[in-house]
C-alpha cells in the first residue's frame, strides 16, 4: 500500500527556480591511489584487496578447526596442517571455477568435459577435498561476538579497507543489487527441485558502485537472521529494509559531495533529505508501488488523463528538492536534489531520435546504463563454486568482487598497455600464479 502524507502543502509548483549546479567534485582524485609497475602480475593486484596477511590469517584459522574438529569427533589420520602455499592453490583452484564455469570444482580432476590435467597435478584431489571440509576464517565464535556474520565478517572489513585504500570512485555511485549469473548449463539441467534449492539464499547482497569505471566501492550483506520483526523476510520490500542498506552502504560517503542514484525500492524523501544534511546527494528512480511516498504530493503520483506527448514533464520542489514526472510511452518520476529542474537533457532512442528530458532524467539513464553494461561483462566471472553454507557462499562472492575489482584497476594502469590481458585472461593469469605455475603467456 502506498504511504502518502497529506503534509503536500510544502510543495509548490514551480513557477521561477534558481538554476541549482551539481555540487562541486574534484574530478581529479578519481582512480587508483598508487602506482603499479609495468610489470604488475595479477597476483599483485589481487593481493591489493587479498594480502598475504590475510591468507596466513586463513591458514592459522583453517589449521585451528581442524584440530578442534577432531578433538570433538575423531581425529582424522589423512589431515597435515594446511600451509600458505597449499591455501593459495585451494583458491586458484577455486577461482578457476569462474572462468571454464564448471558447476563442480572438483571437475577439475575428473575425465569429462570440465576436466584440466594441467591444473589438477598441483594438489590431489583428496587433498583438496580435505582443505575444504575444514576451511575457515574464524575458527570460533567468541563470547562477546552476536553478529551471525561473524565467520565472514573479518574478511569482509579487511577487504572494505582495501578498497578504500585502493581506490578513489567518481561523483556518481549507484546502489544496487548485482546481478548474480547462474551457471547456464546446470540451470538447464538441474531438477525443479535443485533450483528451488539453489534460488533459496539466505541473504541479500548490495553494493555501491562507481558508475564511471564499475569499481565496488563497498559491500553491504544483509542475513535472514531468524523470523522475527527484523528478519529478512519480515522486511523484504519494505522501506526499513531499503532505508537501513542505504544508510549502510554510505556510511563512509559523508561531506564528500557524492551523488547517489537509487532504484525504486531505495527511493524515498525523508531518506534523500537525510543524506543531504550528510553532504550525499541523490537521484532516484520512484515507483507508487515500491517506493515509500510519504510527504509526497498525491497529485504527481497519479497519472494524467489528459493525453501527453514524449517527452512532457511536470515539476513539483521542495526546497533542493525535484519530484519529476516525465512521460515517455508510460510514466516515469524521479525525485532528486542534485540536479536543478530547469536543466535541460536529452534522451537518445535508436528508432524515436532525441527526446527532451529535464537533466536529472538524462543522468539517471545515462549512470543505469553503465552498470548493465558492467554487470553484463563481468558478472559471469563469479566462482561457480556454491557451498551450501551461508558465511561461505557469501566469502565466495566477495573474492569474485575483489578480482572484478582488481582487473578494473589492472585496466586503469600502465601494466594494462604493456600485457592487454582481456577478463578471462587476467583471472587464468591470476589462477596459475595461486597455483604457482610458471606459463606466463595468454591462454586465450
Amino acid at each position: 500500500m502506498r504511504k502518502i502524507s497529506h503534509a503536500f502543502n510544502f510543495w509548490y509548483w514551480m513557477c521561477l527556480v534558481v538554476i541549482r549546479s551539481v555540487p562541486i567534485f574534484p574530478s581529479f582524485i578519481l582512480g587508483p591511489t598508487r602506482k603499479m609497475p609495468l610489470t604488475a602480475s595479477a597476483m599483485d593486484f589481487f593481493q591489493l584487496f587479498v594480502p598475504d596477511n590475510v591468507l596466513k590469517n586463513m591458514v592459522v584459522q583453517t589449521n585451528m578447526y581442524a584440530k578442534k574438529y577432531q578433538e570433538r569427533f575423531g581425529s582424522d589420520d589423512a589431515w597435515i596442517d594446511v600451509t600458505l602455499t597449499e591455501m593459495k592453490a585451494f583458491l586458484g583452484y577455486m577461482i578457476s571455477t569462474s572462468i571454464h564455469h564448471c558447476e563442480s570444482v572438483l571437475s577439475i580432476w575428473s575425465s569429462g568435459f570440465y576436466s584440466n590435467k594441467s591444473i589438477a597435478l598441483i594438489m590431489t584431489q583428496s587433498r583438496f577435498e580435505k582443505i575444504l571440509k575444514y576451511f575457515h576464517i574464524v575458527a570460533f565464535r567468541s563470547s562477546q561476538t552476536t553478529h551471525s556474520l561473524y565467520k565472514i565478517q573479518p574478511f569482509l572489513d579487511s577487504l572494505q579497507n582495501g578498497f578504500d585504500s585502493a581506490f578513489r570512485p567518481s561523483q556518481a555511485q549507484v546502489l544496487h543489487e548485482p546481478l548474480i549469473d547462474e551457471d547456464p548449463v546446470f540451470i538447464a539441467t538441474c531438477t525443479e527441485r535443485e533450483l528451488r534449492k539453489r534460488k533459496k539464499r539466505k541473504f541479500s547482497l548490495w553494493v555501491r558502485q562507481c558508475s564511471s569505471t564499475g569499481f565496488i566501492c563497498q559491500i553491504y550483506v544483509h542475513l535472514k537472521e531468524g523470523s522475527g520483526a527484523d528478519g529478512l523476510d519480515a522486511l523484504k520490500n519494505k522501506p526499513q529494509l531499503h532505508s537501513m542498506v542505504a544508510k549502510s552502504l554510505c556510511q563512509n560517503a559523508s561531506g564528500k559531495n557524492y551523488i547517489i542514484f537509487t532504484g525504486p525500492s531505495i527511493t524515498s524523501l525523508n531518506l534523500f533529505e537525510e543524506f543531504e544534511k550528510q553532504g550525499i546527494y541523490c537521484c532516484g528512480l520512484l515507483s507508487t508501488r515500491k517506493s515509500d511516498c510519504t510527504g509526497l504530493p498525491p497529485s504527481m503520483l497519479n497519472n494524467s488523463a489528459t493525453p501527453q506527448s514524449r517527452g512532457q514533464y511536470r515539476i513539483r520542489m521542495k526546497g533542493n528538492m525535484s519530484l519529476i514526472c516525465w512521460y515517455n510511452k508510460g510514466h516515469f518520476r524521479f525525485l532528486t536534489n542534485a540536479y536543478s529542474p530547469v536543466q535541460q537533457g536529452v534522451i537518445i532512442k535508436r528508432k524515436s531520435g532525441e527526446i527532451p528530458c529535464p537533466l536529472a532524467v538524462e543522468a539517471f539513464a545515462a549512470h543505469l546504463s553503465y552498470i548493465c553494461k558492467y554487470d553484463d561483462k563481468y558478472s559471469k566471472y563469479f566462482i561457480s563454486h556454491k557451498p551450501n553454507k551461508t558465511w561461505q557462499q557469501v566469502f565466495w562472492f566477495a573474492i569474485s568482487i575483489a578480482i572484478n575489482n582488481a582487473y578494473i584497476l589492472y585496466k586503469m594502469s600502465e601494466a594494462y598497455h604493456v600485457t592487454r590481458y582481456s577478463r578471462a585472461q587476467f583471472g587464468e593469469r591470476l589462477v596459475k600464479e595461486l597455483l604457482g605455475l610458471e606459463d606466463t603467456s595468454p591462454t586465450h
